[in-house]
């Protein structure tokens, strides 16, 4: 116990200086902490799964970086064609980008979801995507799947959202958004990404 104390004030320690570093380099990102069974803490800017929790959120400031403007954001030119092919704006796409994995191609879930939109393998199947972590495949394939919810909830873009995250059978169980902590937040998460002043 004493032990995973000083391992926690370590940790806390190093969080800190992280947070002091985003600061000066003035890039903005909540910080999410998740301890597993073994007592390791860990830290991400990507709650990737259910078992991050918000440890600080940081200041939100109108900051010309390449997280505030679609031209400088990273897979841009993927982004704009499949925004143009499946007629999903590329703000949203970048907005989902970002939730769901930081621009981490290699991203993968605790549930399984796989790279840049987060693919599950039964819905890669589906949209054919070969290679979750090749970035054009991953976004096309998100993006025509985003497309389909989108359609599917007249419009909705929250219940499209949780649909992408929860499961589409999940939002006809509750009839909305479901009640889950982890959805509800993905679904503002994105909102306000994708209404961020570019």
């Amino acid at each position: 116990m004493k032990i995973l104390l000083i391992f926690i004030t370590a940790a806390v320690f190093l969080l800190n200086t992280l947070i002091n570093i985003i600061y000066v380099n003035s890039a903005v990102a909540d910080i999410y902490m998740r301890i597993s069974k073994d007592g390791t803490v860990s830290f991400s800017n990507v709650p990737v799964s259910s078992r991050y929790n918000l440890y600080m959120r940081t200041r939100r400031k109108n900051l010309n970086n390449h997280l505030n403007n679609i031209e400088y954001i990273p897979y841009k030119n993927i982004i704009f064609k499949a925004s143009k092919k499946y007629n999903v704006s590329p703000k949203l796409i970048e907005a989902v980008i970002r939730a769901e994995s930081g621009y981490n191609i290699k991203a993968v879930s605790d549930k399984g979801a796989e790279g840049l939109m987060q693919l599950m393998p039964q819905t890669q199947k589906i949209l054919d995507v070969t290679n979750p972590f090749n970035p054009s495949q991953n976004i096309y394939g998100g993006t025509e799947y985003l497309k389909s919810l989108i359609a599917k909830y007249r419009g909705n873009l929250p219940l499209a959202l949780a649909a992408y995250n929860a499961g589409s059978k999940a939002v006809k169980k509750y009839g909305g958004i479901p009640p889950y902590s982890e959805t509800r937040s993905y679904v503002n998460r994105v909102m306000d990404y994708y209404k961020e002043k570019k």
